[in-house]
């Protein structure tokens, strides 16, 4: 989907989190703005500060990333930085948030795993690298049931997807595969008809009767069963143990090299900030609709966010295999060339976090760093 205007948040001092109001860069969620420009930092008071002054977070406005948003809102990130800022800013494209990453505009990025992987195979292994999991699933075909109530009425029909070739793209174009039907992925046009779109304008898309469906992520999928869709798959039923990677969490490799003090403790937060996600559902549902409204002016209804909320799984496991099976996809559609991904993931630090939280160890499925 095509980059949007995004917002700048820094942390407020001292841990009770005084906003501070700063320039005006304006953050799109799903259809939403924000009113203002406020952002938020949180420096401990007495914290120390680690080897960089301030670490630099790019993330999306949108529940698949709520690590961050939890994270980023409740200060549990920025406790474990201590006296290093976190500055934090939100994207609505995988590209442009790749783009800050080689630019040096961010340092630590939220992503899915198609960007990552097509940042990682155009630098050549050079500028990126996968340091956690994030979250898994919350993908769902979403489809007007007076038109299709089986999956086989998809023939015919015209399908959404959020961009040509991103995640959700890609793996509805695996499922079109296996299930013997032709699409040109370029196009989309075919035995089904693939229609890129927007998250932001899909459901108005689906209510003007434009589209007869959608394979999107959440809150979008909820959003069109608000506007009477019916579920018809969730993706999570096509992968082993119902586990794949929808979120990631990425360092440029320079910043690793460089600060891994820093690296360490945010993974720290992270990964605190997913036990509480976690133990706490309701409260953490209430904080990451707290932070969209922050981020993009507006809240996100109950109707919407309470079935969207627990089909993601909040977790630290990369589900490293699950990401390359997503490129094989990719490449299987034409998007990709075969990928060398041997070197994309470095868990060392994690893993770390991971052992000294008495957690098991993340695994890279024979593509970590050597």
């Amino acid at each position: 989907m095509p980059a949007t205007r995004t917002t700048l948040r820094r942390g407020v001092v001292a841990a009770a989190a005084l906003p501070l109001l700063i320039g005006a860069l304006a953050s799109c969620g799903y259809g939403s703005q924000a009113n203002d420009d406020d952002t938020k930092a949180n420096v401990a008071a007495d914290g120390k500060k680690l080897s960089a002054d301030t670490v630099k977070l790019g993330y999306f406005p949108n529940l698949t990333h709520a690590t961050a948003l939890v994270g980023v809102q409740e200060g549990l990130i920025q406790k474990e930085l201590g006296g290093t800022k976190l500055a934090a800013q939100t994207f609505n494209a995988g590209p442009s948030e790749i783009e800050a990453l080689n630019g040096g505009s961010i340092d630590i990025g939220f992503i899915g795993p198609s960007p990552a992987i097509n940042g990682y195979v155009k630098s050549k292994g050079q500028n990126l690298r996968i340091i956690s999991g994030s979250a898994s699933g919350g993908v769902k075909l979403v489809v007007n049931p007076d038109k299709i109530k089986t999956l086989d009425d998809l023939k015919g029909k015209k399908i959404a997807t959020p961009q040509l070739g991103n995640t959700q793209d890609v793996a509805f174009l695996n499922w079109i595969s296996e299930k013997g039907w032709k699409v040109d992925a370029q196009s989309g046009k075919g035995d089904v008809s693939v229609v890129r779109s927007d998250n932001k304008v899909t459901p108005d898309a689906y209510k003007a009767g434009s589209i007869d469906g959608a394979w999107v992520p959440e809150p979008t999928a909820s959003k069109l069963v608000s506007e009477g869709g019916k579920v018809l798959l969730d993706e999570s039923t096509l992968w082993p143990d119902k586990k794949f990677v929808i979120t990631n969490i990425i360092v440029s490799q320079k910043f690793l090299t460089e600060h891994p003090d820093v690296v360490e403790a945010f993974l720290r937060g992270t990964v605190k900030t997913n036990e509480w996600i976690n133990a706490n559902p309701d409260q953490a549902k209430a904080s990451a609709n707290a932070a969209l409204k922050a981020e993009t002016g507006k809240e996100l209804a109950a109707k919407i966010i309470d079935p969207a909320w627990p089909s993601i799984q909040i977790t630290n496991d990369p589900l490293a295999a699950t990401l390359d099976a997503q490129a094989q996809h990719a490449v299987k559609a034409g998007l990709l060339e075969k990928p060398d991904l041997a070197g994309i993931y470095d868990l060392k630090l994690l893993n770390k976090v991971l052992k000294a939280a008495g957690r098991p160890e993340a695994a890279d499925a024979g593509l970590g760093v050597k």
